[in-house]
């Protein structure tokens, strides 16, 4: 199973291990307690959490271990203080910036999407190769040519990089991202990308997650019958 290292907070001792499972969920976590800042509530309990995030209870509480976030019994958990561990161990505690290789249609409409501070993104950049679309803005960001990736990344301090390219161009799109020093990636090119071990990739492929839902709507149809 895929873990992440946390940092143990006692001087000396080893990093203890996070099972990713556990590292996808945070985010649900996250974002719901971020619903109920909003709505002025102070604190909330495990089930009501785990019921907003579609989870059991069991799983919710185990999850918020790793943090050592245990809620108190018969208070709950406090939202502000959750909410700020989630995004010091997810590493948005401050505002990250990225950049998106690839400007048409779907790197344009993830453009306008990415730039969400809230969540813990800035948009720092676009990047392609057609002449057609360098120079225009998307997202409210200057196209600038692949050939000034290495460029704008130093400047503007991106530190992980979307690509919304086709699958072709895809494995140079990443290439070009490690030789700039970006450490994160993010691929919709359905294809698997080759990169050196201290580069992290993340794959978005619609396909695979249409055919998991295929199976769970599938499975409730045949238990109907």
């Amino acid at each position: 199973m895929d873990t992440v290292s946390r940092p143990d907070p006692r001087p000396g001792m080893p990093a203890r291990a996070v099972p990713a499972p556990v590292v996808t969920r945070l985010p649900g976590y996250l974002q719901a307690l971020e619903a109920l800042i909003g709505r002025q509530t102070t604190t909330v309990s495990s089930e009501e959490l785990a019921g907003m995030c579609g989870v059991r209870s069991a799983i919710l509480r185990r999850d918020l271990s790793h943090l050592e976030s245990a809620g108190r019994r018969g208070v709950g958990y406090d939202c502000t203080a959750l909410a700020a561990t989630i995004r010091g161990f997810l590493g948005v505690d401050r505002i990250r910036r990225i950049g998106i290789v690839g400007a048409g249609r779907l790197g344009s409409a993830l453009a306008d999407y990415a730039g969400i501070p809230e969540r813990g993104f800035a948009l720092h950049g676009v990047f392609d190769v057609d002449p057609g679309v360098i120079g225009t803005a998307v997202g409210g960001v200057d196209v600038a040519p692949m050939s000034r990736l290495a460029e704008v990344v130093e400047a503007e301090g991106i530190e992980h990089l979307v690509i919304a390219v086709p699958a072709a161009s895809a494995q140079a799109a990443a290439d070009a991202a490690a030789a700039a020093g970006i450490r994160g990636l993010m691929s919709f090119a359905p294809v698997v990308l080759s990169v050196p071990p201290d580069v992290h990739v993340r794959h978005v492929d619609m396909a695979t997650e249409l055919q998991v839902l295929a199976h769970y709507t599938a499975a409730e149809s045949r238990d109907r019958q």
